[in-house]
């Protein structure tokens, strides 16, 4: 009975995004589309909108786009992880979520595709270590 419910809540919490589908940055679309049981949620989309409005364009647009990424291209593997900001010298603590999150954006908007880049990019973005320099 719980699963059930988590499954309805979950269905209707995300629902209403797919009117946002055609302008979401690359990196947000892809998060969307690699979200668990996401052809559930693109069905209830479909039936959501041949019961009252009849337009298609973001179901057809998400199906498009889903048939267009490879899995690798939605969830590519990480170009680094918190063991590689602690060997750069960051500290570990709350803000490694904010530095994954802008390497896989970067990734996933196609900006960055090594390691070095990804560091890089963190480097840039985000204070260097104390007693390290650029």
């Amino acid at each position: 009975m719980n699963r059930a419910f988590d499954d309805i809540r979950h269905a209707a919490a995300h629902h209403l995004r797919f009117k946002d589908v055609t302008r979401m940055r690359t990196s947000t679309l892809k998060r969307f589309l690699r979200m668990d049981r996401f052809e559930e949620h693109l069905e209830l989309h479909r039936l959501d909108c041949i019961s009252s409005h009849r337009l298609l364009d973001h179901y057809n647009f998400a199906k498009s786009k889903l048939a267009e990424f490879s899995t690798e291209q939605l969830k590519p593997k990480p170009l680094l992880t918190g063991h590689d900001l602690i060997a750069a010298g960051y500290q570990p603590g709350p803000a490694f979520a904010r530095l994954l999150k802008a390497v896989e954006d970067a990734q996933l908007e196609g900006e960055i595709i090594t390691p070095e880049e990804a560091l890089d990019l963190v480097r840039r973005l985000f204070e260097p270590p104390e007693g390290r320099t650029r």
